[in-house]
């Protein structure tokens, strides 16, 4: 298949998520950028677990970085063979999986082709490193396919002369939204919520849209309701980091609060993105809480405390549609997404 990254902006280039070569894996250090282009070298798939962990990377770049991670542990196991190889990669894939407990489904899915590729290349006496390399492109490309596929759906219900809100940075969807409204030939304009504490709508959806030439423009994560109301919003769409059968979406905390403030202004809320079949309801979703000192800064006092959950769960009456690559699904419909076939993405 032909790479999917083609007219992508840079930071959505395979080789600027995560890529692994000569024993190491380099991931763009999305905390930095677009400031400054510095890339976090990964001797061991341990240092890949804890990029993700440090959300060195975030969106769906986590996935990317863990296929390049598995890589580099079959790198580190070049002298094993046989189950003692395969035992180290599946220690190495539970260390990568549970780097973010939100998307540890997700990873696994990944990790779990990984070692599938691996015990192919130990059956036909093939190179494993090189074998698990092209397993990560090859999810890349299915990744990307399948977000091609949605963002045509979604494109579809984007007006020309529109305006898009979105929040935080849905990566591959971005780049392939972003991608298809150029080929539609569509004039739309874009406000992105800066999302906070991390900043990822200000630094990285904001600049990968301008990067793909449309009108761009922050706003700080309370500014929602003015926006709607003052400035005019036709559509907002977020990406997900888990979509349960029963319709509830867990995204970057906020996504809740932009919902409730959507519905009062008649605004329609596409979620972007497949169901996790595992996952039947919200209470199968397991919120990640992070180091509060992200939410104080340096303009609190001492004794002041804080918190900082990094995703919050809205619930399916808020949601318009669910976009995927089979089409758009109201909330009370998204478990025919598996009727026939569906394919896998990780």
């Amino acid at each position: 298949m032909k790479r999917q990254d083609y007219d992508m902006p840079f930071m959505l280039k395979y080789e600027n998520v995560a890529w692994y070569e000569n024993g190491e894996v380099k991931i763009l250090d999305r905390r930095v950028y677009p400031r400054e282009v510095r890339f976090e070298v990964c001797k061991s798939h341990k240092d890949v677990a804890k990029a993700i962990t440090d959300m060195v990377t975030q969106s769906a770049g986590p996935y990317t970085a863990a296929g390049m991670g598995m890589a580099l542990a079959a790198y580190e196991a070049r002298d094993l063979y046989g189950e003692e190889l395969i035992k180290y990669l599946e220690d190495a894939a539970e260390t990568i999986s549970t780097a973010r407990p939100t998307t540890s489904t997700r990873l696994r899915k990944v990790t779990r082709g990984s070692i599938e590729a691996a015990k192919s290349a130990i059956e036909n006496g093939e190179d494993v490193v090189g074998k698990i390399f092209d397993d990560a492109i090859d999810s890349l490309n299915r990744r990307y396919s399948a977000m091609n596929d949605v963002a045509k759906y979604l494109c579809d219900l984007i007006p020309d002369k529109g305006t898009v809100l979105t929040q935080c940075f849905g990566e591959t969807i971005i780049g392939t939204m972003t991608r298809t409204l150029k080929e539609q030939n569509k004039d739309v304009r874009f406000i992105c919520c800066e999302t906070r504490p991390y900043y990822q709508g200000a630094r990285l959806t904001a600049t990968c849209i301008s990067e793909m030439g449309f009108d761009t423009t922050v706003i700080t994560d309370n500014m929602v309701a003015y926006t709607m109301e003052n400035v005019g919003v036709d559509l907002f769409t977020s990406a997900t980091d888990t979509i349960t059968l029963d319709g509830h979406v867990a995204n970057k905390v906020g996504t809740f609060q932009i919902a409730i403030v959507a519905d009062r202004f008649n605004v329609p809320y596409y979620v972007t993105g497949m169901p996790d079949n595992e996952k039947k309801n919200r209470d199968d979703i397991v919120i990640e809480l992070r180091d509060p000192s992200l939410v104080l800064g340096d303009h609190t006092a001492k004794d002041v405390k804080a918190i900082y959950p990094s995703f919050d769960i809205t619930p399916p009456e808020l949601i318009t549609g669910f976009v995927t690559d089979k089409g758009v699904y109201k909330p009370n419909e998204l478990k025919k997404y598996f009727d026939g076939e569906y394919k896998s993405y990780y």
